[in-house]
């Protein structure tokens, strides 16, 4: 028996010395790739926060085209055929993104008006909602006017593969994170109270950027078609050279669960302001330093 013991000891505390390995691993992991160091963060006079994402290649587009066609109430053979063919593409050099989307806060320091839904600027906690009801030509605006103000940073639209490339973070599923989990990370229909909630009050994607997925679509930079992906740059692509649509991104507090998906490709008029639509910027020092 005393033998038994002493077996069933050996046991437990070679278990032990294996999660206390795998513990010390994960916090390296962690100190080694933790997107919040100081180092990786730029913060203008505003308070606008932007994370350092990585320069690296992922694969752009969806994969599992089938399992994404299968979550549309009806599915046809064209649901997700702008997010096809799945390829490879190469982000050259670092970016600094939003760590969240543009706020209503922002918006108001730099423009000086409060345009869209007159509730959501009456709300207590208007300063930290995203700012939404704005069309791609108002967040142009908005890019010019915060480049006049500010000395340090020049600003704007991320392209759409930047976008897609901070969204999924390292991960290659329709989701970075498990459906079941999607409600840590993101604000849409089913948890929203169909309303638009203060930015960065759900979990951060693995690069420390908010609200990737949900709260309000954001626009990019780039025309939309629906072929991008079969003619498209595999180094820094800037979509097409003209169109009628541009691309917006990301899903929103309105959308159903299907639409929160890196991959899922939307687009309107550039003068099309719903109150679901917001943007995120770029931030690029004007001064090497």
């Amino acid at each position: 028996m005393r033998a038994r013991r002493l077996a069933d000891l050996s046991i437990l505390m070679r278990e032990q010395r294996t999660l206390q390995a795998a513990a010390g691993l994960l916090l390296a992991g962690m100190l080694v790739w933790n997107p919040l160091r100081a180092a990786d963060i730029l913060e203008n006079s505003l308070g606008m926060r932007f994370i350092q994402v990585p320069a690296g290649s992922f694969t752009m587009g969806t994969v599992e085209v089938e399992a994404a066609r299968m979550e549309f109430p009806e599915p046809k053979p064209d649901d997700v055929l702008d997010e096809t063919p799945a390829h490879t593409v190469r982000i050259s050099a670092p970016f600094y993104l939003g760590e969240t989307e543009v706020t209503q806060d922002a918006w108001y320091r730099v423009m000086e008006n409060r345009p869209g839904a007159v509730d959501y600027w009456a709300r207590d906690d208007w300063e930290t909602l995203p700012m939404a009801t704005a069309s791609w030509y108002m967040a142009q605006r908005f890019v010019e006017e915060l480049n006049k103000l500010d000395r340090d940073y020049r600003y704007r639209l991320p392209t759409e593969a930047e976008w897609e490339y901070a969204a999924r973070a390292g991960s290659h599923g329709l989701r970075p994170v498990a459906e079941t989990e999607l409600e840590r990370h993101a604000w849409f229909i089913d948890n929203s109270g169909d309303e638009p909630r203060p930015v960065a009050s759900r979990e951060a994607n693995a690069f420390g950027l908010y609200d990737m997925l949900g709260n309000v679509w954001e626009w990019v930079a780039d025309w939309y078609a629906a072929d991008t992906y079969a003619r498209s740059d595999a180094t820094d692509p800037q979509g097409p050279g003209e169109g009628f649509a541009k691309v917006r991104r990301g899903g929103s507090y309105h959308c159903p669960i299907r639409l929160l998906r890196p991959g899922y490709r939307a687009a309107n008029k550039p003068g099309t302001a719903y109150s679901v639509q917001g943007f995120r910027l770029v931030a690029e020092r004007k001064h090497m330093q």
